[in-house]
């Protein structure tokens, strides 16, 4: 998809070692490209795009002391331990491509947050973009992790992106009011990155003294949308922090690029489960044997959906990305059946079990996640339910039942989505046509600028774990060498939860990278 030749200054030598059978030994790696140096020779054609800039402009304050007004209100400061928090409600337009003033309004929140005793002081701001799609930002209940480190010198910004949260939070609920799939369609198509930055943006001129230009830290997702930042409104950025947040950026869907190598991921990251824990794939055949025997294909759960062998599978999705995921998916699947404590009872699986498995993922609270999640690879072409085409090619692996018959591990899958998920899964159920409508979508709207990143003057630095089971580490690379002054830290020392595992460190390094305590050389 991209041709190109990319020169990188390395803090020492690489040291890239991959066994599917063993683990790597912690291999850390800071790389860095010179803004200044152009090698890039990319043969994909570049079309120039342009987003209309927010509604009003910006009222010229040298004070914290952010004033309320008709698209902007001000809540009063609160605390929780060490931290000093006021919220922010906006309204801006569902379509900034439209006239304001005939497009319909939705409110956005956002959580002010200063370490406490600082909330009147002059203050950097800096702006979180919370991994998703369709997730809330953090809520803090304490000063601790990146957010502790982060307020010892900025003014933190948690933006609950559109759709969730407090921002005209999409529910499974509130979603039903759009009676017709192809109206939900038209709306949902308004809650992707390109006008969660032109939230941002809003936001930035009515929050930020003199309408200055403020950091952003993206995590996953947020990443994605950092990147989208970088592509279409470069102006309002001061810094660019990225944590497992580097997306595909080629025209078209790439979401089959992403699933190809992400499978290839998944399978590397399977074995080294049922290494650590070769009793589990006894305990998953019987599973899949006890699910697979029933009429319906699978058994009842407890929101009166259903769980069947490949549902099962999706237990992989946080139990082989993340840290402690494998330990908290082993101990899942120990007790997965109930203890016959009369003779001659029916072997069942448990309701802990049952129950488990559906708070394992978040489909019921925040389906956006499931409803949107292919559409972030998607520029001027469908995604065509991406994931579930690219797992036909690897049918023979992914079989659950199959690989029960040959004796193998049943291999669990990763962050992808399936159409069947719209079948099992009640709080989705309502929503297949829309969703498919959604799959087949052809025109949506660019969400990168190669040619403007390429010229980047952002000063960017990113986290790249080695072994992210989400943000695939080669694609990542692919998209750095086309990101002008990048500074990249490549690391197996983390999986993609970092940023929540070992926050502080892990921003501290990134900021060390872009004010010069860790030099290019």
């Amino acid at each position: 998809m991209w041709s190109t030749s990319t020169r990188f200054a390395l803090s020492r030598p690489p040291l890239f070692l991959r066994s599917s059978s063993s683990w790597l030994s912690p291999v850390t790696l800071r790389l860095s490209r010179p803004s200044s140096t152009h090698l890039l020779h990319l043969n994909t054609h570049r079309r120039r795009f342009q987003t209309r800039a927010p509604m009003a402009t910006a009222a010229t304050t040298t004070s914290n002391d952010v004033e309320s007004s008709p698209d902007h209100v001000v809540g009063k400061w609160y605390s929780v331990p060490e931290l000093r928090l006021r919220n922010h409600y906006f309204t801006v337009p569902l379509d900034y491509s439209s006239d304001s003033k005939t497009s319909p309004k939705i409110s956005i929140f956002a959580r002010e947050v200063a370490a406490a005793g600082k909330e009147e002081g002059q203050l950097p701001y800096l702006l979180y973009l919370q991994g998703g799609p369709g997730f809330e930002s953090p809520r803090p209940t304490e000063a601790s992790g990146w957010i502790s480190k982060a307020c010892e010198r900025y003014r933190v910004v948690l933006l609950d992106q559109r759709g969730t949260g407090l921002s005209t939070t999409l529910t499974a609920s509130s979603l039903l009011q759009v009676k017709s799939a192809e109206d939900l369609a038209e709306y949902l198509k308004h809650f992707r990155a390109d006008n969660i930055i032109n939230d941002a943006e809003f936001i930035r001129l009515r929050m930020v003294p003199d309408a200055g230009s403020w950091t952003v830290l993206g995590q996953s997702f947020g990443g994605f949308c950092a990147v989208t930042y970088l592509s279409f409104a470069p102006q309002g950025l001061k810094q660019v922090l990225l944590t497992g947040g580097i997306p595909p950026i080629g025209n078209g869907c790439t979401a089959d690029v992403v699933y190809q190598e992400c499978f290839q991921q998944i399978i590397c990251q399977n074995r080294k489960y049922y290494e650590r824990f070769p009793q589990d794939i006894e305990i998953v055949h019987e599973i899949v044997n006890y699910l697979a025997s029933h009429e319906e294909g699978g058994v009842s759960l407890p929101s009166g959906g259903i769980l069947t062998p490949k549902g099962l599978q999706t237990l992989g999705l946080t139990g082989l990305g993340s840290s402690c995921g494998f330990e908290r998916l082993h101990y899942m699947l120990e007790a997965a059946w109930d203890p016959v404590i009369v003779p001659g009872a029916e072997k069942r699986l448990s309701y802990y079990f049952l129950n488990a498995f559906e708070r394992w993922s978040s489909f019921d609270t925040n389906p956006l996640y499931a409803i949107l999640h292919e559409s972030i690879y998607c520029q001027g072409a469908p995604s065509r339910w991406s994931a579930h085409r690219i797992r036909a090619e690897y049918d023979n692996t992914f079989d659950a039942v199959k690989a029960v018959k040959d004796g193998r591990p049943v291999f669990f899958t990763g962050e992808m989505i399936f159409p069947w998920m719209f079948d099992e899964i009640p709080a989705l159920k309502p929503f297949k046509r829309a969703v498919q409508l959604l799959a087949e979508k052809k025109d949506w709207s660019p969400l990168y600028d190669a040619a403007v990143l390429k010229n980047n003057k952002v000063p960017v630095a990113a986290a790249v774990y080695y072994d992210d089971m989400f943000v695939n580490f080669k694609i990542a690379l692919e998209t750095a060498s086309q990101i002008a002054g990048i500074r990249l830290w490549i690391t197996n020392e983390y999986m993609h939860s970092g940023l929540r595992d070992s926050g502080c460190h892990i921003f501290d390094h990134l900021m060390g990278m872009l004010n010069g305590k860790k030099p290019l050389f």
